[in-house]
């Protein structure tokens, strides 16, 4: 299975747009990231959807911040992208008749659930400054 990187990705676009002066076209986004500028476009309708960053048109225009890096939390991303499943884990039916894999499927289902549960309280308590933290000292010096 192919791992979804959209979470770090954006969040890389975040911290670059934090540090720059100007508004930043998906072209340049895209090249920072390694992708096309059409999937930074699709991925950015996201999350200036959920008001974390907005778009400028026009001569000059592109993606910006639309609030500061410490009012965006991990989660609020997680959740613009979709909430993108954690785990390659399934059921192998949706509804067995089997009581056994009725069983199973509940054990399976408890877990995911739970693990999930986890992973969003821990997005919660991060903000996207909050990452900048360890290595803000380093850039100083650069």
């Amino acid at each position: 299975m192919r791992q979804d990187s959209r979470l770090s990705r954006v969040l890389h676009a975040l911290l670059h747009l934090h540090g720059m002066e100007a508004p930043a076209t998906s072209d340049l986004l895209a090249s920072m990231l390694g992708t096309n500028a059409s999937v930074v476009r699709r991925t950015m309708a996201g999350l200036r959807s959920a008001g974390i960053v907005a778009a400028t048109k026009g001569h000059g225009g592109g993606w910006s911040l639309a609030r500061p890096l410490d009012r965006i939390s991990l989660l609020e991303i997680y959740q613009a992208l979709g909430s993108p499943e954690l785990f390659a884990i399934g059921n192998d039916e949706d509804e067995p008749t089997c009581l056994l894999a009725r069983a199973a499927n509940a054990a399976t289902n408890r877990a995911l659930t739970e693990a999930r549960q986890q992973f969003e309280l821990s997005l919660k308590a991060v903000s996207v400054a909050d990452l900048t933290a360890d290595w803000r000292p380093e850039m100083a010096r650069h």
